[in-house]
């Protein structure tokens, strides 16, 4: 091969894992985009009641994806809950969908009891605009206008810490 012909190969194969990537992984193809609308996203919460984010617009939404089985989950969800309630008198609002299936719904109201914030099941791993979900946890913060100001996606750490609220959350207040 001349030098221009392994440049090509070399060219073609790259390019070819990077569409195999995108294939694999849809989330990343698809999902919401930083400093756009965020997409709308509707919880059934295991409370009855219903939250549709479009509707909450004015306020600092978290978009909480998580399950009983996942450990980091169990870790975030109650530092989640109790940052969320010294913060709900500045207009933040988290909305947790759980990745359980239907079967789980007794450990998920177990743990919908113990948090300060609306939790509902997801119903599948698709989430509409923010793509198939196939990491928990992960999270997403909308501002006040609506618009996707932290993507989970583009970013490695799953399960949030103190200073990964006060990072990506408290600004927007």
């Amino acid at each position: 091969m001349r030098g221009g012909g392994k440049f090509l190969w070399v060219t073609r194969w790259w390019c070819g894992l990077a569409v195999s990537w995108l294939l694999v992984n849809p989330a990343f193809a698809n999902g919401p985009v930083l400093q756009q609308p965020a997409p709308d996203l509707t919880l059934h919460a295991v409370n009855g009641q219903t939250y549709t984010l479009s509707a909450l617009r004015g306020k600092v939404v978290v978009l909480v994806f998580w399950a009983t089985w996942c450990d980091g989950c169990r870790e975030e969800l109650p530092l989640l809950s109790e940052w969320a309630a010294q913060h709900a008198s500045q207009g933040v609002q988290l909305l947790g969908f759980s990745l359980d299936d239907a079967e789980n719904l007794p450990q998920v109201r177990a743990m919908a009891q113990q948090l300060g914030f609306p939790v509902g099941l997801l119903g599948g791993t698709e989430a509409g605009g923010y793509g198939r979900i196939w990491r928990v946890p992960v999270n997403f913060v909308i501002n006040r206008q609506g618009r996707l100001v932290y993507n989970g996606w583009d970013h490695a750490a799953a399960n949030w810490k103190q200073d990964d609220l006060q990072k990506y959350v408290a600004p927007w207040l």
